[in-house]
């Protein structure tokens, strides 16, 4: 176990590290250095100034030297400056990142309880008709836009009914809303991924023995099924945080929230380029955090088998 952990770290640290480089060579694929493309729309900014910044945030200096000062800084939680206020790129994350977090956290808890739901419904379901409106469900959640969806309930909530403001002003509409919205399109691939596996795993053939012996289908649902099913909907609830940070900017757009989503919007329109770099760098290492958790829960939730250094697999018991 101690094998696989270490394993599951190291590829997550050259992760982060090829996420890195590819920004890296992507900022400097521009035609122009960040202060540069920066101050292109301000005329009035003479060479001396811009040199004068150039030098101030290093992009004066070679290629190699910028790649692992940069890297050194990343290591320490050092972004480097904003270009348009010249604050911390790690503390104008920090101002907004609480706000995203709640959403993005609650969303992702509710879509988990509508995937258990629609799943458990779907498996336990008697009539015919039902059963099948409770399977397409799925695809149906996963096709509707966040951005429709929210527009949507802006319109019915917050013009027809007005039970919502239509700017945050700290209620539980102006939080429950988004949420909802979110999670509605993020519970819909793992509730797909949920239903498949537990269709796979009631045809074990130890269902059968159960079956067999008198238990009921909602007994063997919740105390076996469910339980080896929920392997594979969590590697893709892992998955899905990358649709999550994408959807949490989306709706915090729609429904004018102070968050990572306006945080984004802003500095693209500012090209402020460190600021939009360091953002891609959170969104990555955030992604790869949440997946090294899944790869560690896995073995608890089925300690038979567990990924050997070598690519292999082996019983734990063994």
């Amino acid at each position: 176990m101690g094998t696989y952990i270490v394993k599951r770290l190291g590829q997550a640290l050259l992760v982060i590290w090829l996420a890195y480089t590819a920004v890296f060579i992507a900022v400097q694929s521009l035609p122009n250095d960040p202060v540069t493309i920066f101050l292109s729309t301000d005329s009035a900014v003479d060479p001396a100034t811009i040199a004068q910044m150039k030098a101030y945030y290093g992009y004066d200096q070679p290629l190699f030297v910028q790649y692992f000062s940069q890297l050194l800084g990343l290591l320490r939680g050092d972004l480097g400056y904003s270009l348009s206020n010249g604050s911390e790129v790690a503390t104008r994350i920090g101002e907004v990142a609480g706000s995203t977090l709640v959403l993005a956290g609650s969303a992702f808890v509710l879509s988990v309880v509508f995937a258990l739901i629609i799943a458990s419904a779907a498996s336990l379901a008697r009539g015919g008709k039902l059963r099948k409106a409770l399977l397409n469900l799925p695809p149906l959640m996963v096709s509707i836009p966040v951005f429709w969806l929210g527009l949507l309930l802006l319109q019915l909530l917050a013009v027809q009914l007005g039970v919502m403001s239509l700017f945050p002003d700290g209620s539980f509409m102006s939080l429950a809303v988004p949420i909802f919205v979110l999670a509605v399109h993020l519970s819909a691939p793992i509730a797909q991924v949920l239903i498949k596996s537990v269709q796979e795993v009631n045809r074990q053939p130890f269902i059968e023995v159960l079956r067999a012996k008198g238990a009921s289908e909602a007994w063997i649902f919740y105390r076996h099924t469910l339980k080896n099913a929920a392997p594979a909907a969590l590697s893709i609830a892992g998955i899905t945080i990358g649709a999550l940070l994408a959807g949490s900017v989306i709706t915090e757009t729609v429904f004018s929230r102070a968050g990572l989503g306006q945080l984004i919007l802003q500095s693209v329109t500012a090209q402020d380029i460190p600021l939009v770099q360091g953002l891609v760098l959170l969104t990555a290492v955030v992604f790869t955090a949440v997946n090294l958790l899944v790869d560690l829960i896995h073995p608890q939730l089925d300690p038979r088998i567990v990924t050997s250094t070598s690519g292999a697999t082996r019983s734990l018991v063994a």
